[in-house]
């Protein structure tokens, strides 16, 4: 694609990355046949193919709209075009330079805007979400069904195994800020699953979030010094030789793994960043290598259906892997139909689009269930809390089914 972005933005880094991934497109349209909002909404504007020409024009200086930063707002950043696309246009992250442009050029309304700032103040912050979370399970008979099914019940996470004598492998695990409180029994079950199998889990303390809710909802600064901290507190154990930093939850997974390329203009963390994103795994990179006899046989008569976390398939291109292993551990495997399209949770995509999250939400339950699972797996605790509502059975994140159990 030929472009001509004006001289004062393609000055900047921003600016000349946008024109790489512009011009690598050649806009077939491939991409439009896996974009969810587009096969909702029917509007070319509403598809990659739309929003890399909006972005582009706004790039060569025609004015942003309101409108233009509605069809942005629309998209999942579920980066099923990417998979899609043969010409490897890397759209995500042409979203976000676009994002972040339309953004400094069109005020939101004052409701979208406190809307962002709450979920910016209160979702990275572990306490913070935590009291949250609290205050909705205290008073959720009282909540509205829909509201409610989104307090998920907390579940006793158990004891964690403590660090064993002698030489054993070490990973970091990153315990997430949403998902430590709403479901801190996934990490639990991660320790206990890894103990079995002769490995330590060490969460640093005072680890906070990834940095995507703040970089994702335009504060790039909040988001970018969320990963420096991350930094920080893992250095000492990177120098001293843990073998991976552990993401259980996709979405942050899938971040972290780009700590390198995001903070790749600061020179004081560059290398630092890229180191920890060349060492950044899901779990199942280090399971799926495993001998898990250990663990037994613990699928033996369990029915499951798999959501593969579009931060795992197509953000992290880890398709197949939980499938396989969970079928390698004895589990039947129902089959799921457009396995390749978004939930709808999507980050905080749920809460600011939420007719469409549900939209979206309710055809994929309806595809989950078509096999008649006994529970539903996972791997992102936003697909998990999004999922819950109208499932009308478990889900879970896919390492509790793998776990042993606190012992006696």
């Amino acid at each position: 694609m030929q472009t001509a972005i004006l001289p004062e933005i393609l000055a900047t880094p921003q600016g000349q990355e946008a024109d790489a991934i512009l011009r690598a497109c050649v806009h077939c349209g491939f991409c439009t046949a896996t974009c969810p909002t587009y096969q909702l909404l029917g509007d070319e504007l509403d598809g990659p193919r739309g929003r890399i020409y909006q972005i582009k024009q706004v790039l060569e200086g025609h004015p942003a709209t309101r409108t233009t930063q509605l069809h942005l707002d629309r998209c999942l950043t579920c980066r099923s075009c990417e998979t899609t696309c043969p010409s490897g246009v890397r759209y995500a992250r042409l979203a976000d330079i676009g994002r972040h442009l339309v953004d400094q050029w069109v005020q939101r309304p004052l409701s979208e805007r406190l809307a962002r700032r709450a979920l910016i103040a209160v979702v990275p912050h572990h306490r913070r979400i935590g009291a949250l979370l609290w205050l909705g399970r205290l008073f959720r008979p009282l909540l509205p069904p829909k509201l409610k099914a989104k307090v998920l019940v907390r579940r006793a996470p158990g004891a964690r195994p403590s660090p064993a004598a002698g030489p054993r492998r070490r990973v970091i695990a990153l315990p997430g800020c949403v998902q430590a409180s709403a479901t801190p029994i996934t990490n639990a079950a991660l320790a206990r699953v890894l103990d079995r199998l002769g490995i330590d889990l060490i969460e640093p303390k005072g680890t906070g979030c990834c940095g995507a809710v703040a970089y994702h909802l335009n504060d790039q600064a909040g988001g970018l010094d969320a990963m420096r901290h991350n930094i920080d507190l893992w250095w000492p154990l990177i120098a001293d030789g843990v073998d991976a930093v552990l993401v259980s939850a996709s979405g942050c997974g899938a971040l972290v793994k780009e700590y390198g390329h995001l903070l790749a203009a600061d020179p004081a963390y560059a290398e630092k960043a890229e180191r920890v994103a060349a060492l950044a795994r899901d779990p199942v990179e280090l399971l799926s290598g495993l001998d898990l006899a250990p663990l037994g046989n613990p699928g033996a008569g369990r029915r499951v259906a798999f959501h593969a976390p579009c931060t795992l398939q197509h953000g992290q291109q880890i398709r197949g892997v939980v499938e396989a292993l969970l079928t390698r551990l004895g589990f039947e495997l129902t089959q799921v139909a457009d396995a390749h399209l978004c939930c709808g949770s999507a980050g905080t995509y749920s809460l600011l689009q939420p007719e469409l999250a549900s939209r979206l939400r309710d055809n994929k339950v309806a595809a989950l269930l078509a096999g008649e699972p006994s529970i539903i797996a996972t791997a992102n605790i936003g697909c998990q809390m999004h999922l819950t509502e109208g499932a009308g059975r478990p889900v879970l994140h896919w390492l509790e089914l793998l776990d042993p159990g606190p012992g006696p």
